[in-house]
């Protein structure tokens, strides 16, 4: 079974709009956000610390379970588009035991 791993760059509500969007599509059972690990590099004591123009759009991670090779294909076009339409950046990390 095939393991779509897609990090997602936008704003949260491309983010949940991409998330429904891999709930709806046929013969996909699990969806899962994963939990951020990655320490971020702010600096507490910086004078720009907090300001708006310090923050952009934030990194997502999303793990899809998708049954076979043809339909991790489809989620792969579909979560392209939509990501195109809504402004956000899409990068896939394929299952290196699966080809897809």
């Amino acid at each position: 079974m095939p393991m779509l791993r897609i990090r997602i760059t936008g704003e949260d509500d491309a983010v949940r709009g991409i998330m429904n969007l891999l709930q709806s599509l046929d013969g996909i059972e699990h969806v899962e956000e994963i939990a951020d690990l990655m320490p971020r590099m702010d600096d507490e004591d910086s004078s720009s610390a907090g300001l708006a123009e310090e923050e952009g759009p934030k990194l997502h991670e999303i793990e899809v379970d998708a049954p076979n090779a043809a339909t991790a294909r489809k989620v792969r076009e579909a979560v392209d588009e939509l990501a195109f339409q809504l402004g956000a950046l899409v990068e896939f990390e394929d299952d290196e035991d699966d080809e897809i």
